[in-house]
């Protein structure tokens, strides 16, 4: 698999990678089978997928522990491997955002503690607070790397403005963000400013809860009690609109010989400023099909029309 470079770190990993907030997150999910999580991680890794994108969100430190678990196993190397976690909930202020060096510091240092290693490859501020100087949050994370703590830094779910107030110094590697098809507002404005600051993006949500997999039907009505119900990508003329753009997608699939999943995770890969793409997965065989997007050899004509198509 082709390798991206993280920013002006020393990192590289693999253009696909695993969303892991099914890997433990029993907060966001109900019933989560633990083994069917650690499987999911090793499929992941047995298929080439180098990156593990994980946070302490993710079952309060539970994904990590998952994840520190099956790297122990033999038939692994922790140095191929390229793990990115993220922090900001406080837990001694209720779960509020913190950004401060020293949160941010012993985030850091209980993150090592549940992956079992003495490095992250990537760490993230999962969060902004509304306090905290961005520039001084990154320049603890820098003092951490320059410790060999974390290899590169990162952050996530920040405004373009917090997001160079954070790269005043120019320590920023990664910036990931929601991004996809139906979501391409920063587009216009941070991609410039990532390109121009050689800063990595990765975007997270590619498939939109399945919006993008082709599984659904203009017909389709989602129950008050779904989550789905309450999102308006899900809901009237928006719903139809996007099931519309997904369907017109099939044949090009089709020409390919693969789904529309691995069709749309092709195009994020070809994307030019695309680093990693994440998409999550509840079983194993959900990871060894979207690992297969890895050999779509998609074409400018058709990643020109797709383009188009969700403009």
């Amino acid at each position: 698999m082709s390798e991206v470079q993280i920013g002006k770190s020393s990192v590289y990993a693999s253009k696909l990678g695993l969303g892991t907030n099914a890997v433990g997150g029993h907060n966001l999910y109900p019933n989560l089978d633990e083994e069917v999580g650690k499987e999911v991680v090793r499929t992941a890794l047995r298929n080439g997928v180098t990156l593990l994108d994980t946070a302490f969100s993710y079952g309060r430190g539970r994904s990590e522990e998952l994840i520190g678990e099956v790297l122990q196993e033999e038939e692994f190397d922790r140095s191929k491997v390229i793990i990115a976690s993220k922090a900001a909930h406080d837990m001694s202020k209720d779960g509020a955002f913190n950004n401060s060096p020293a949160f941010l510091k012993k985030a850091v240092e209980e993150s090592l503690k549940r992956l079992q290693t003495d490095y992250l490859d990537i760490f993230y501020i999962h969060f902004p607070d509304e306090t905290t100087p961005k520039n001084e949050a990154v320049a603890a994370l820098y003092e951490l790397k320059q410790a060999g703590k974390i290899k590169a830094i990162g952050v996530s779910n920040f405004s373009l403005e917090q997001l160079k107030e954070a790269n005043q110094d120019g320590h920023v590697d990664v910036i990931e963000e929601r991004y996809s098809l139906i979501h391409r507002e920063h587009e216009d404005t941070l991609f410039p400013y990532l390109k121009e600051q050689q800063i990595t993006f990765v975007p997270y949500y590619p498939l939109d809860s399945g919006l993008l997999t082709g599984k659904y039907e203009k017909e389709t009505v989602f129950d008050d009690s779904d989550l789905r119900s309450k999102n308006p990508d899900f809901k009237g003329e928006r719903f139809k609109e996007i099931i519309g753009k997904v369907d017109h997608l099939k044949p090009i699939a089709q020409k390919y010989k693969v789904s529309v999943t691995q069709l749309v995770l092709a195009w994020y890969m070809k994307h030019p400023v695309m680093g990693v793409v994440i998409p999550g997965a509840k079983r194993p065989e959900q990871v060894e099909s979207n690992a297969k997007a890895i050999d779509v050899e998609l074409s400018k004509t058709d990643f020109d029309h797709i383009d188009q198509l969700f403009q």
